[in-house]
């Protein structure tokens, strides 16, 4: 069951990069957000067009983690702090991560 998330939770980090005019790999590269915890996107550096960025991939994240967490009988919960954790191991040194409540590059 771990190894489907995983699978799962990669594909929607890979899909849920909206075509607009800063795209999730640039914003993550020039230090604009990070990943967090909770399995969910942040600001590092908050601007409308990063905020907008954030919203919009932390929706898609959040329905598809919904979707995860019904068909495997898990709680919400469980596959956000999931998620986060892999997010946050995949973070290729000098982006940020958010670890208690601060952000810190890796």
């Amino acid at each position: 069951m771990k190894k489907t998330i995983t699978l799962i939770l990669f594909g929607l980090m890979l899909a849920c990069q909206p075509a607009m005019a800063i795209d999730l790999q640039t914003a993550k590269a020039q230090g604009l957000v990070g990943e967090t915890a909770t399995g969910y996107l942040a600001p590092v550096k908050a601007t409308p067009e990063v905020q907008q960025l954030v919203n919009s991939i932390n929706s898609k994240r959040k329905q598809m983690y919904q979707q995860i967490a019904q068909r495997n009988k898990t709680p919400l919960n469980a596959v956000e702090q999931l998620a986060g954790k892999k997010a946050i191991e995949k973070t290729p040194p000098g982006q940020f991560i958010n670890l208690k409540g601060s952000w810190q590059k890796k």
